[in-house]
């Protein structure tokens, strides 16, 4: 029987990004969903780079946002985030035209598929963060109860580069206990509990490798990029390879 190989790789933001939407694209449920069934993709950067491995097309990324962190001095922001995209909600494969993610969920089937993506990941205890300044919750406040009532199949996918330092739950547990008139500047944290798709699910779904994040950070444009070492099979670690040649030139989000 062959031995088991090793090698690593370097992750920029953007490259995990389109790595995390290949592998979200290829779920088992997620393909069975846009067979035969519903798949709501939210808005949010790394759900645009999802969307266009949906559609198998490219899209204004930029147009498929939310909110945004944006670094000090930064004036390209009328440039990169242009009109707006109406939500995307498929039904066999097909656009449903006028119809949004949150109005779509309350007519969702068990094992149907909601998309959205986070601001924050806790790793090691399985559960994301969203930042949320809109009164009624923003979008996820529309979803959470049709995805436990209705037994929809909840995907987060976030890039690595999200990982905080405390756990998220006794953040938010902080937060809300902290009157609103002591915190005007800090957004309220909801805790978001769902099948989380970071680049090492990702891999997994895509190759069969099994995936360590070894590294973080960098500089000279690789800032926020994660370092990854795979162990696997001749073929697995082969294919591996082929995606990460397909990702690795990605470019930063809005050029």
């Amino acid at each position: 029987m062959a031995e088991d190989r090793a090698t690593s790789y370097v992750l920029t933001v953007a490259a995990g990004k389109r790595l995390i939407a290949k592998g979200v694209a290829a779920m088992p449920c997620v393909q069975d969903a846009m067979e035969d069934g519903m798949v709501a993709v939210g808005k949010g950067t790394t759900n645009a780079y999802v969307l266009e491995e949906l559609l198998a097309e490219p899209i204004d990324k930029g147009a498929y946002c939310l909110g945004r962190t944006l670094p000090p001095g930064f004036d390209r922001a009328s440039e990169v985030f242009g009109a707006p995209m109406d939500e995307v909600v498929f039904r066999n494969g097909e656009i449903v035209e006028g119809l949004g993610v949150k109005q779509a969920a309350p007519d969702m089937n068990p094992g149907d598929v909601v998309i959205k993506g986070a601001n924050a990941l806790d790793y090691v205890n399985n559960c994301a963060g969203l930042l949320v300044g809109d009164s009624a919750g923003g979008t996820w406040g529309g979803l959470v109860g049709p995805v436990h009532g209705r037994g929809l199949h909840a995907i987060i996918p976030i890039g690595l580069e999200k990982q905080v330092a405390e756990p998220l739950r006794e953040i938010a547990g902080e937060l809300a206990l902290m009157p609103e008139i002591l915190r005007p500047h800090v957004s309220g944290l909801h805790i978001m509990e769902g099948e989380i798709i970071t680049e090492l699910e990702a891999l997994v779904i895509l190759t069969g490798v099994s995936p360590y994040q070894i590294g973080s950070g960098g500089v000279c444009g690789a800032e926020g990029s994660v370092r990854i070492a795979v162990i696997g099979t001749d073929e697995e670690v082969a294919a591996t390879d082929e995606f990460i040649e397909q990702v690795k030139h990605e470019p930063p989000f809005g050029d």
